[in-house]
């Protein structure tokens, strides 16, 4: 069975977006070329990649032309070549095509299609996207959270989760440091249902 697993840059206070469309480029994040080696890295060891629509065509946008972007610093060259050759699935009720190794599922059963295609799957599948996340973590199937803390309050904006307010009862996995204060922690998520009840 695979495991999902939510991956986010947030803020102290689980902010993932300062401005309404920043798509994680707020100046409030502290990006720096170790923290993107080892996002390389573990991107590197997925199974598969989930994305939200939205999530989807912002890296579709950016990642396949970034690969051959002389101009960019190395790291991100590399991550733009490992996402867009990684398998990957979009979950939209608009779209129709999509490239890069990239399959459509949408429809209203959305999410029981993503049980199956977890309790399908060997290892780590990403989820990118909040909506998307949050959809997940609703029906129980969010395994996992992966977050890169950084030493930022924003007071306002985006939560982690899109209008979630129960308690998430969470066991911590592994943390690291990193520069700049920025902190990763992985979290399993203790309520995660097992394939069989799927």
């Amino acid at each position: 069975m695979g495991r999902f697993v939510y991956s986010m840059n947030v803020s102290l206070d689980l902010r993932i977006e300062q401005v309404p469309g920043d798509n994680g480029a707020g100046e409030w994040l502290r990006l720096h070329e170790e923290l993107h080696r080892e996002c390389n890295a573990l991107t590197r060891e997925l199974a598969l990649m989930v994305h939200g629509r939205v999530f989807y065509e912002l890296m579709e946008e950016y990642q396949p032309r970034a690969r051959d972007d002389a101009s960019l610093p190395d790291v991100l060259r590399e991550y733009g070549e490992i996402w867009t050759a990684k398998p990957k699935v979009l979950v939209s009720r608009t779209r129709l095509s999509a490239d890069h190794n990239t399959r459509i599922i949408g429809g209203d059963d959305a999410i029981e299609q993503l049980a199956v295609l977890r309790a399908e799957t060997d290892g780590m599948i990403s989820v990118g996207g909040a909506a998307l996340a949050t959809q997940l973590l609703r029906a129980g199937l969010l395994d996992e959270l992966l977050l890169c803390t950084h030493p930022a309050i924003l007071g306002f904006g985006r939560p982690l989760f899109d209008d979630y307010d129960l308690p998430i009862e969470l066991d911590l996995l592994e943390q690291r440091s990193f520069e700049q204060g920025v902190t990763m922690r992985h979290y399993a998520i203790r309520d995660a249902k097992e394939a069989s009840s799927c």
